[in-house]
């Protein structure tokens, strides 16, 4: 009997070898096919985090456009400047109201147009208006 039994685990390991061989091949081929899965979540999360910061630089460059027009300087040049290169700048101005919109690199087809920023900054009230309360404001503190 303790012959069967040597001849018997000496058969059987050639076949679990080539068995877990078998199901390592499949594990890889598994593998393989996750890979591209895989890309696709970390280039969404890169996608997410490119947005995020886009929308911190569409407020920085809105604020840049909106200081050049209090300054008699050029909003979008301003906007541009402080815009990182890596994204695609908009500026619309109206007077002393502007709108700034930043798209983000485009990681993933489609995705970067949906997660554009658009900001809006507002250079305070016209020159005229301006003058024109101070001046209320001064025959106000004459009449009392």
């Amino acid at each position: 009997m303790s012959g069967r039994r040597a001849r018997g685990g000496t058969s059987r390991e050639p076949r679990v070898t080539a068995r877990l061989a078998r199901e390592a091949g499949q594990s890889s081929i598994e593998l393989l096919g996750a890979i591209p899965l895989l890309l696709v979540v970390v280039l969404a999360a890169a996608q997410l985090l490119a947005a995020g910061a886009v929308h911190v630089a569409a407020s920085s460059a809105a604020e840049a456009a909106a200081m050049a027009i209090l300054q008699g300087g050029d909003p979008t040049d301003a906007a541009r400047s402080a815009a990182p290169g890596w994204s695609h700048l908009a500026v619309d101005v109206d007077g002393r109201h502007l709108r700034v919109r930043l798209t983000p690199p485009n990681l993933l087809p489609g995705l970067a147009s949906a997660l554009a920023t658009t900001v809006e900054a507002d250079a305070g009230p016209e020159a005229e208006a301006r003058a024109g309360r101070a001046g209320l404001a001064a025959r106000a503190g004459r009449a009392t």
